[in-house]
C-alpha cells in the first residue's frame, strides 16, 4: 500500500515540467500533518537535530545519533533513502522498528488521512512526505529523547522544513546534486541548503568552498541564525588520543567534526534547558563565520563515533576470496572520495599468493546524475571488468515489495546502463562498435542470453558487461565463490557472451576478487539485500 504513493515515471515527468510553487508545497504539508492529529508546536517537543548537506548527511546523523545513545538517551533517526528494507528510515536506538510497529502507525496514519480528506485535497501525501509523517508520529508516541532527522532534498522547501524549533542545525559537505531540483551551482544549492536555519537556533557547518560558504553566511544573518564553522577533527584530538571513527574513509573526518558540535551543543542545550547558544571557541573567524567550540570529546562521545555503523557507506564484506567494498557514492566529489578510500584500502591488504588479484567495478547511476563524470573518475582504479546493471535485485520483482520502484520503467534503465557501458568503453578508448546497440538473436527454441548487448571479438578488450539485474551480476562476479551468496544454479545463457565466458573461468582462478560497487545507495542496497540475507529478515 506504501509503494502506491510512489509517483510513477510518467506522471513524474508532467510534475517536473509543471513544478508548483515550493513554498505551496511547505503548507500542503502542515495541511497533511494537521489532518494526521499534530500541529507544527507538536514536533518541538522531539528536540530536533535537523541535518542537510549533499555528502555525508546521513553518515553525521548516524554519528550524532550513535554519540547521544552513548549517554543512555532513547533517540529517534530519521533517514533516507532505505537500503534492504522501508523500515530502516525510521530508527529508534539505532535499529530500525519491527515490522509489528510500523505496521501498526502505517495504518493508523493512512486511515486518518482516509477520514479527513475532503473535495479540495488529495487524500494522501506522497511517498516520502507519508514517511516524514510516520516518522514525526512514530517518535512522539514512542517518547523519544531526541530525533535526528536527516533532510530529503535540498531543505528549504524539503517536507521535513516544517520544523520550526529544532535544538540545533547540521550543514555537511556542499556539492552538485539534484540539479533540476535545487539548482545547477553549488551556491544555489547552498541557498537552498541554508533554508533550514531558523531564528536563535545555532548551526554549523563544515568547511566549504568560498562561494557556498558565504551564502550559507548571508543565510543565517538574514534568518539571525548563529552560524558556526566546526574546527577540523585534529584540534578536538590535541592533548588526547586519536579519535576511532566505526566508519572507513578520510572524508568520514569531517561528518564525524560535525557530528561532535551538533551532540556537544544538544547536551549543553539540555544542561540549560534550552537557553543561549554555544560560545565561540575563540574570537578569530573563518570567512567571517566565528569557529565553534574546540573541546575534549567525553569517553561517550569516543565510544559512539567508535560503535558508529552505517551500511553501504565505505563497507567492507570479506568473504572468502571475494572482498566487497560497498560505497553509495553518487556525485562527483563522493566518487572521488570513495575512489580515495578504495585504492588506500586496496594498499593496505595482504597480497595473496598464487593466483592473480582480480578488480570489479559494479556500477549504475540514476537521476540526473552524470554518469560519464563519475565513470571518468572510477578509471584510475584500474578495473579489469566494469560490470553494469540497473538497481533491481531480480528481474521479476514479486517478494521485494521494499526495493520497488515504479518512478522508472524497465526499458529505461537499461537503456542507461548500455549507456554507461557506452561511456566506459568510450573511456577506455575503444572505438564503440555499431553492433553494441543491438541485442543477442536468440536461437531458435533457445533462450535469450541475460546479458544486454554483446560485443563483437574485436572490442572485448573493454572488458564491460550489462546484466538485467543486480543477482544475475553478482553470480557472475562471484562465480559462486562468496560462502553466503549460493543462489541456485545460474540461469541458462549467463555465459553466452564472450567477455562473460573469458572472464568467467579468470574469476574461478582469482586468489582474490576486490569488487566496488558504486555510483547509487539503491544499487547498493540491492546489492546488500542479496550478499547480507539477515538484513532482510
Amino acid at each position: 500500500m506504501l509503494n502506491t504513493l510512489q509517483t510513477n515515471a510518467g506522471y513524474l515527468e508532467q510534475v517536473k515540467r509543471q513544478r508548483g510553487d515550493p513554498q505551496t508545497q511547505l503548507e500542503a504539508m502542515e495541511l497533511y500533518l494537521a489532518r494526521s492529529g499534530l500541529q507544527v508546536e507538536d514536533l518541538d517537543r522531539l528536540n530536533i537535530i535537523h541535518v542537510t548537506g549533499t555528502k555525508g548527511k546521513g553518515s553525521t546523523c548516524a554519528f550524532t545519533e550513535c554519540i547521544l545513545r552513548s549517554y543512555g538517551l532513547k533517540t529517534g533517526f530519521f533517514s533516507s533513502p532505505h537500503l534492504v528494507q522501508v523500515r530502516e528510515r525510521i530508527r529508534i536506538n539505532g535499529q530500525p522498528i519491527s515490522p509489528e510497529l510500523f505496521t501498526k502507525y502505517f495504518w493508523r496514519l493512512y486511515h486518518r488521512l482516509e477520514e479527513t480528506k475532503d473535495g479540495s485535497c488529495v487524500s494522501m501525501p506522497p511517498y516520502f512526505r507519508f514517511l516524514t509523517l510516520m516518522a514525526f508520529h512514530v517518535f512522539l508516541q514512542e517518547k523519544v529523547d531526541l530525533a535526528v532527522v536527516e533532510v530529503g532534498i535540498g531543505g528549504a522547501y524539503d517536507c521535513t522544513n516544517i520544523i520550526r524549533k529544532p535544538v540545533v542545525c547540521g550543514v555537511s559537505s556542499l556539492g552538485i546534486d539534484h540539479t533540476s531540483l535545487l539548482g545547477d551551482t553549488v551556491e544555489k544549492i547552498a541557498w537552498q541548503k541554508g533554508g533550514i536555519f531558523k531564528q536563535g537556533v545555532p548551526a554549523f557547518t563544515v568547511l566549504q568552498p568560498e562561494g557556498p560558504l558565504a551564502v550559507l553566511r548571508d543565510r543565517a544573518q538574514q534568518i539571525s541564525c548563529p552560524l558556526y564553522l566546526c574546527p577540523m577533527l585534529e584540534a578536538l584530538e590535541e592533548g588526547g588520543p586519536p579519535l576511532t571513527l566505526g566508519l572507513e574513509g578520510e572524508h568520514q573526518r569531517s561528518n564525524a567534526a560535525l557530528a561532535l558540535q551538533l551532540a556537544h551543543c544538544w547536551l549543553q542545550w539540555q544542561d540549560r534547558h534550552g537557553a543561549g547558544e554555544p560560545k565561540a571557541s575563540r574570537p578569530g573567524l573563518l570567512w567571517q563565520l566565528p569557529l565553534a567550540p574546540v573541546f575534549q570529546p567525553t569517553s561517550h562521545m569516543r565510544l559512539g563515533l567508535r560503535n558508529t555503523e552505517w551500511p553501504g557507506r565505505t563497507q567492507v564484506l570479506r568473504r572468502g576470496p571475494l572482498t566487497w567494498y560497498l560505497d553509495g557514492a553518487h556525485t562527483a566529489s563522493s566518487v572521488q572520495a570513495c575512489v580515495r578510500w578504495f585504492r588506500q584500502a586496496l594498499q593496505g591488504r595482504e597480497r595473496p599468493s598464487g593466483g592473480p588479484e582480480v578488480r570489479v567495478l559494479l556500477f549504475n547511476a540514476t537521476g540526473d546524475r552524470d554518469p560519464a563524470a563519475l565513470l571518468k573518475l572510477l578509471q584510475p582504479c584500474q578495473f579489469d571488468y566494469a560490470v553494469f546493471c540497473p538497481n533491481l535485485t531480480e528481474v521479476s520483482s514479486t517478494g521485494n515489495a521494499d526495493q520497488q520502484n515504479f518512478t522508472v520503467t524497465l526499458d529505461q534503465v537499461l537503456l542507461r546502463c548500455l549507456e554507461h557501458q557506452q561511456h566506459w568503453n568510450h573511456l577506455d578508448e575503444e572505438q564503440a562498435s555499431p553492433d553494441l546497440w543491438s541485442a543477442p538473436s536468440p536461437e531458435p527454441g533457445g533462450s535469450t542470453s541475460l546479458l544486454l548487448a554483446p560485443h563483437p571479438p574485436h572490442t572485448c578488450s573493454a572488458s564491460s558487461l550489462v546484466f538485467s539485474c543486480i543477482s544475475h551480476a553478482l553470480q557472475w562476479i562471484s562465480q559462486g565463490r562468496d560462502p553466503i551468496f549460493q543462489p541456485p544454479s545460474p540461469p541458462k545463457g549467463l555465459l553466452t557472451h564472450p567477455v562473460a565466458h573469458s572472464g568467467a573461468s579468470i574469476l574461478r582462478e582469482a586468489a582474490a576478487i576486490h569488487v566496488l560497487v558504486t555510483g547509487s545507495l539503491h544499487l547498493v542496497g540491492g546489492v546488500l539485500k542479496l550478499l547480507e540475507p539477515a538484513l532482510s529478515q
